[in-house]
């Protein structure tokens, strides 16, 4: 038999890059976040579709609510 797993959700904010200031929730403090942004594509593209990705990462220290997320330019 197995224990009941409960997943811990948080408030987290975003700081810096596209999504600076965004808040959400996220389940069991994840070390990495990473948002996307549609692109526009050119030409005929049919089933193709283009997101820009950026990364946020967790940064250490913060203990409380809400968790903050620093974007990572070198990423990815």
């Amino acid at each position: 038999m197995t224990g009941d797993v409960t997943t811990v959700w948080e408030v987290a904010v975003l700081d810096g890059g596209p999504a600076d200031g965004l808040r959400m929730r996220v389940a069991d403090r994840p070390g990495v976040v990473q948002v996307t942004c549609p692109c526009e594509v050119d030409g005929p593209s049919p089933g193709v579709r283009v997101d820009a990705l950026y990364v946020y990462r967790r940064r250490p220290g913060v203990r409380g609510e809400p968790l903050r997320y620093g974007f990572d330019a070198a990423s990815p």
